[in-house]
């Protein structure tokens, strides 16, 4: 099977534990097979690998997103890079085209799309080769799959296809309907639009070419940021006339806001949290390392980050867009390919920062032209490299590097270390990056 999981957005809807680096398919909230937790993501991730171990699987996903995509999944996975955001059909050509000249995927091989925050059992991705069988014998130039819906929703658009039967032709498309639109739809068997269809290489190269004019995937990655923002259903979807829907009635669930999602949670407390008995339906999610004791609460969450805390009604919760949008913070945690960081203090001219790297990486090699940094190793083993002299380094140890001065830090053993930064201007663009071999997992801070 070859999937595209396409990974975008930025953190709004699951603040404080989402961000503007940090969307929802990255948190931790998921107990796995081997009871540790695990994010949307590695969940998906996983199950398509128990169903079909050979998939070849490509995530679509911006620049900010790269390094965590690393962390969670690993150096080795395949990455369609989008140079800046510009909806989901440029998105969609322009991995069409990286598959195509990049990974050298056949025009008649079938490509399945889909988002990579569902919440499904692994039938899902049993339906999805399915879809793909579907789409290899040219059935219909674009094969859907359509939810079974379990209520008449308000978020979703709505499939009408033309008859009843598990593989249809579809009769028409409808925008997301209010709730009583909603029931009528159901009523002519009407199927959520769920965001997943499969088509031949050789259809979506030859759609993403009428509608842009570009010779190759170099090409299209060059003048990506000209490309008008629009949608594949617009785009694509709604002018196709040779398309079919595949109806999938097994679980599906669109986590999107914290009252879906603790709906989902195996238990009620993830981190430090106690609940009295005086609670009903009350989720804690706690990633401070300190203690969050709730009493006398129904149906509230409460999640604190770095980034902050909420407190909220559960069906309040999915209302806070606009009031999370007037918070204006630098992101104050971050996974990395390298491994994390936590910025613990930040004062008018200092920054200090925790950073925890991974055995076996390192950052990148680079300078500062308006700031100190003093690095001080907490725990491990490692060595800084300082305008090119290498020394090995352990906990206790205290680094001083001055303006101007080309450094990295690399781990021998898991190794953490406070960071401080001194200057006027601290920002993150004040980095000039320097070429070194490279090594495992490097990536940007």
């Amino acid at each position: 099977m070859n999937i595209v999981l396409l990974s975008g957005g930025s953190g709004k809807r699951l603040w404080p534990l989402s961000n503007d680096i940090r969307s929802k398919q990255f948190i931790n909230i998921f107990k796995s097979k081997n009871k540790t937790y695990e994010s949307m993501v590695q969940r998906v991730f996983g199950q398509i690998k128990r169903v079909d171990n050979d998939a070849e699987i490509t995530i679509a996903t911006s620049k900010s997103q790269v390094s965590t995509l690393h962390h969670q999944l690993g150096d080795d996975i395949s990455i369609c890079v989008e140079p800046t955001r510009r909806d989901t059909f440029p998105a969609i050509a322009l991995v069409a085209a990286y598959l195509h000249d990049v990974k050298h995927v056949s025009k008649n091989n079938a490509i399945v799309v889909c988002p990579v925050d569902p919440y499904v059992e692994d039938e899902y991705f049993g339906a999805l080769k399915v879809l793909e069988t579907l789409a290899e014998n040219g059935s219909s130039n674009l094969v859907l799959m359509g939810i079974e819906p379990t209520y008449p929703s308000e978020k979703y658009g709505y499939i009408i296809p033309e008859d009843d039967s598990t593989i249809s032709k579809v009769d028409s498309f409808k925008e997301k309907p209010n709730e009583e639109t909603a029931k009528k739809y159901i009523e002519q068997g009407a199927l959520w639009n769920s965001g997943v269809f499969a088509f031949k290489l050789e259809y979506l190269l030859n759609k993403a070419h009428e509608l842009i004019d570009f010779a190759d995937y170099e090409d299209l990655y060059n003048k990506y940021d000209q490309l008008e923002k629009i949608s594949f259903d617009y785009a694509v979807v709604e002018k196709e006339s040779d398309i079919s829907v595949m109806h999938f009635g097994g679980e599906w669930k669109d986590l999107g806001t914290w009252n879906t999602l603790t709906e989902s949670m195996e238990e009620n407390v993830i981190g430090r949290g106690i609940l009295d008995e005086t609670n009903s339906d009350v989720n804690i999610i706690n990633e401070l390392n300190i203690p969050i004791l709730a009493m006398g609460l129904k149906d509230v969450v409460i999640s604190a980050s770095p980034d902050g805390i909420l407190v909220s009604n559960k069906e309040r919760s999915s209302q806070m867009k606009p009031y999370v949008e007037k918070i204006k913070q630098r992101v104050m945690y971050a996974e990395k390919s390298w491994g994390k960081f936590q910025v613990i203090d930040v004062e008018d001219k200092s920054l200090t920062i925790l950073v925890s790297l991974n055995a076996n990486h390192s950052m990148n090699y680079h300078s500062h032209e308006h700031r100190q940094e003093t690095w001080t190793i907490v725990s491990g083993e490692g060595s800084v490299l300082l305008d090119g002299v290498e020394r090995k380094v352990t906990e206790g140890d205290v680094i001083s590097i001055e303006t101007g001065v080309k450094h990295t830090l690399k781990a021998i053993t898991d190794l953490k270390a406070i960071e401080v930064q001194m200057g006027k201007n601290i920002s993150v663009k004040d980095k000039k990056k320097y070429q070194l071999i490279k090594q495992k997992g490097q990536e940007d801070e």
